[in-house]
């Protein structure tokens, strides 16, 4: 659904914001760039200052943003379409690498696990209205890095047959990852045809910074023929400015610096621009996803990713809820409905997550499922048309039965027109009591337990989960994810 309407930034702002970008770029840079991106860039003009700081000039950042791909596609692994990265057109992910996750059975934070992340993988696999499941947690029981990077690509893959995004902890790791998505696409060539995964990279430590691993990370996953989400994620007011203005602008030269150096690397390579710069509450150093002050500057960021016809990705719906209550659907609702109405392509972390990206809740994903289907629906707008106007139909009830509900349109439109909550409760109170007056979070953890019982999917073929099994150490064993032992 094409989005774009609200604009929290005016042209001559957007003007503004831009020139300071290219103004930071070429004349202060970012430092602790890695050897290959220094050799392009001064190849293209740029400097390596005494300070080590890397200078882009402007004329470079401007040819790679006229350059780089306008269409990137986000491919599954069914018969459905692949998303479009286009335009204003809005989908929704997971997403938020949360180190915890609320107990299904005891409502308690724990330590999140493979099973967990696969089990999240599951879950969203049913649900209609999230298009793409980007890992929500970390899996803490992988005993190293390596083994972490390559359980999770597993995990997600075996969970859903949904375009899918994780990160790489380490460069040397794409190969293990490279070598899975190969292997479930059939061959390289298949994959590289149609990637179903996106390697999702925060290349900066703001302020203006390069982080050495995930710059060769990025290299990695492009010469790999991964899309890329390339990512800066300061802090207001703690690794960036105060100001939203100024927070927006080192955001967006850090996501442009990365964005030339993929564009380097390969100018067709598939990557997004993805400022997903987060707030600060000042009072305490700690990071508050839920206010209105992010809400907004995840929204400006995607008009900035509009103002440059860039594929866009952002960030909302980090609420700083420790449950799925009336505080986390009122700083989900604020933050991901401002961020689709601004048009971002794909707004990850747009379910599941709580408490400022520290826990997930397999229920959340149940709630939000529908809270995502009511903003698609308002980004829908009014559509006025003769038809849909219906003149002639107000004019036949007046003169006939005196109401709509059994009007031929009413039962035309009923579907194509209204979003109907999955698990929402509309009963009147009394019906609503007389059945035990469950509140919303008990009906979604019900329901994601009847997911949990009953949806194995078998997205990775058998044999070609027996050979990652062989060449791996898989931790989730085969009875955990529906096969025979």
């Amino acid at each position: 659904m094409p989005g774009g309407r609200y604009a929290p930034l005016t042209d001559g702002e957007m003007i503004h914001v831009h020139e300071a970008v290219l103004h930071l770029l070429e004349t202060l840079g970012l430092e602790q760039a890695i050897p290959s991106m220094v050799d392009r860039v001064t190849a293209r003009g740029g400097k390596l200052t005494g300070q080590g700081r890397l200078l882009f000039p402007r004329t470079l950042v401007k040819e790679a943003i006229d350059g780089l791909r306008r269409d990137v596609f986000l491919f599954g692994r069914d018969d459905r379409a692949p998303l479009e990265m286009i335009g204003t057109r809005v989908h929704f992910g997971s997403g938020g690498a949360a180190p915890s996750i609320v107990d299904l059975e005891t409502g308690c934070y724990r330590s999140s696990t493979t099973r967990d992340l696969y089990d999240a993988a599951r879950i969203v696999d049913t649900l209609d209205n999230v298009h793409v499941f980007s890992r929500s947690m970390v899996a803490t029981d992988a005993a190293d890095p390596r083994s972490l990077d390559i359980n999770t690509a597993y995990a997600v893959l075996s969970g859903t047959s949904k375009h899918t995004c994780i990160s790489c902890s380490d460069a040397a790791h794409m190969r293990d990852i490279a070598d899975i998505c190969y292997t479930v696409a059939g061959s390289e060539a298949a994959f590289r045809a149609a990637p179903f995964m996106t390697i999702m990279v925060c290349h900066v430590v703001p302020p203006m910074r390069f982080t050495e691993e995930a710059c060769e990370t990025l290299e990695a996953a492009v010469r790999a023929g991964f899309p890329v989400q390339v990512i800066s994620a300061g802090q207001a007011g703690a690794t960036s400015p105060a100001t939203i203005a100024g927070s927006l602008t080192q955001a967006v030269a850090e996501t442009l610096a990365g964005m030339v150096f993929a564009w380097l690397v390969d100018p067709d390579a598939a990557v997004m621009f993805a400022p997903k710069p987060l707030v600060a509450d000042l009072r305490t150093g700690a990071m508050s996803g839920g206010g209105g002050e992010q809400a907004i500057l995840m929204a400006a960021a995607a008009q900035m990713g509009r103002h440059y016809d860039l594929p866009t990705s952002s960030i909302a719906g980090i609420t700083d809820a420790k449950i799925a209550d009336a505080q986390h659907g009122a700083e989900k609702c604020l933050a991901v409905s401002l961020a689709a109405h601004a048009g971002s392509n794909l707004i990850t972390q747009s379910c599941g997550m709580q408490a400022s990206l520290l826990g997930c809740a397999l229920e959340s994903y149940v709630i939000d499922n529908d809270m995502l289907a009511n903003i698609m629906r308002s980004i829908r707008g009014v559509e006025a048309t003769p038809d849909t106007i219906a003149a002639d139909v107000i004019a036949e009830v007046c003169l006939g039965e005196g109401h709509y509900l059994g009007h031929r349109q009413t039962l035309d439109r009923m579907k194509a027109d209204y979003a109907y909550p999955a698990i929402g409760d509309r009963r009147t109170p009394t019906d609503w009591e007389s059945d035990g007056a469950a509140d919303i979070r008990t009906t979604a953890r019900e329901r994601a337990r009847e997911i949990l019982t009953e949806h194995y999917p078998s997205h990775v073929d058998d044999a070609v989960d027996r050979q990652l099994r062989q060449r791996y150490g898989i931790l989730l064993a085969r009875r955990q994810v529906g096969r025979p032992t």
